[in-house]
């Protein structure tokens, strides 16, 4: 299978499960979800690398812990706004991921004392911050404020957690290393969550559970599939084909959810995903060719 064709089919599952994520809200909590997501993706990753005799022993395993508590705390986050927002606004803060990334070139640069800051990178994260503003204003107005800065906090913190892969990357690690550990994190800070939090467990329904066995299956082969094809095909056409999740879950949400999303609000989103490009092509050209993607959603 071609690399653009894998990347399709890896947006497409993110973006049903992210109408898994919604659905499974009515049954458990942010917290719950994570943890079984995380349980599922563990199990599945500790099988496959057993039967091809894959090592999951690691020397950095403190980089795993700082790569894993951001990401799992984006997830937990991106949960959350998922269970309120409109399926495609929730998917769009997410993928502001690479606006806050071109946002953290731009402080680096401040900070070791650069005389110039590209000006192409302020234009994108103005951009991107222009979009966020029109996609929020409903959420705003209905009462959803916390799950829209949820939303947001979750793309600031996924940036954070590709930056960590990068590094994890550039030590040696595998991808699958990265997501097995990440994984784990999901699944122990998802029980501690829902331990520390007033909702506690809920009991299990077969909706609920297939939904939660969903949730695992449908992240873990996505993740699978978007590693393939950064793998095999051109970064910069992969992160392109990325943002067709924002038109998957555009769909699900109108014909699932009934989700109408006004004028402003797709301006909004078309703005971040020309931001988002535009950030993701002029980091490609001021970063090594391993730097440029990670294949987690978190």
């Amino acid at each position: 299978m071609s690399a653009p064709l894998l990347m399709v089919l890896a947006t497409l599952l993110f973006a049903t499960m992210g109408v898994c994520v919604k659905l499974a809200s009515a049954y458990y909590g942010a917290g719950e979800i994570v943890m079984y997501r995380g349980l599922v993706g563990t199990t599945f990753l500790f099988l496959m690398a057993r039967s091809r005799g894959l090592s999951l022993k690691t020397s950095v395993p403190a980089m795993h812990f700082w790569r894993s508590l951001s990401g799992v705390i984006a997830l937990s986050l991106w949960f959350f706004a998922i269970s309120k927002l409109p399926l495609a606004t929730a998917m769009t803060l997410n993928y502001m991921s690479s606006v806050w990334m071109a946002l953290f070139l731009i402080g680096g640069a401040v900070l070791m004392g650069a005389a110039r800051v590209d000006p192409r990178l302020v234009v994108t994260v103005l951009l991107g911050f222009l979009g966020v503003g029109l996609v929020l204003q409903p959420a705003m107005e209905e009462q959803q404020v916390w799950h829209a800065i949820a939303g947001l906090a979750s793309g600031m913190l996924s940036a954070m957690a590709y930056l960590q892969v990068t590094s994890l990357g550039r030590v040696g690690e595998p991808e699958y290393r990265i997501v097995f550990y990440f994984s784990m994190g999901g699944v122990l800070a998802g029980a501690l969550t829902t331990v520390a939090t007033h909702g506690g467990w809920h009991a299990h329904t077969w909706q609920g559970a297939l939904l939660l066995l969903a949730v695992g299956v449908l992240a873990t082969t996505a993740q699978l599939l978007m590693t393939r094809a950064y793998g095999t095909g051109k970064p910069l056409v992969n992160a392109s084909l990325q943002y067709l999740g924002i038109v998957f879950s555009a769909l699900y949400g109108v014909v699932i959810f009934g989700d109408l999303l006004g004028l402003a609000s797709w301006i909004g989103i078309a703005l971040i995903v020309v931001a988002g490009l535009g950030a993701t092509l002029l980091r490609a050209k001021a970063t090594p060719k391993d730097a440029q993607h990670s294949v987690s959603e978190s």
